[in-house]
């Protein structure tokens, strides 16, 4: 269960950042209201993962997820670049998710 709770966390991370993006600088109150809920959902579920997994793993895993995640929608909904080489390096902070998460 706790690696599902990591795993909820982390996609609650995206969430938050991205919402944090639109709020543009806490100046709208619909993104802004997510981004505070969400957030707060993802440290809560990254507490119960905590409870079960090694820190230092539940740490990165978590944010691994969330950089993964906000690149990838940062390249999609804001145009930000998608170099051959910025891809390769979000693939293996990718990689070192899977790595973690099979060497637990």
């Amino acid at each position: 269960m706790e690696w599902f709770y990591l795993f909820a966390a982390g996609i609650f991370e995206i969430v938050w950042a991205v919402s944090q993006k639109y709020s543009e600088g806490f100046t709208r109150a619909l993104p802004t209201g997510i981004t505070l809920v969400t957030a707060s959902a993802s440290f809560v579920l990254l507490g119960l993962a905590m409870k079960q997994l090694h820190l230092g793993t539940a740490y990165a895993v978590w944010t691994g997820i969330g950089i993964v995640g906000t690149a990838l929608l940062g390249i999609l909904l804001f145009h930000e670049p998608a170099t051959p080489l910025r891809l390769l390096f979000i693939g293996l902070i990718l990689i070192g998710i899977i790595g973690l998460k099979l060497s637990y």
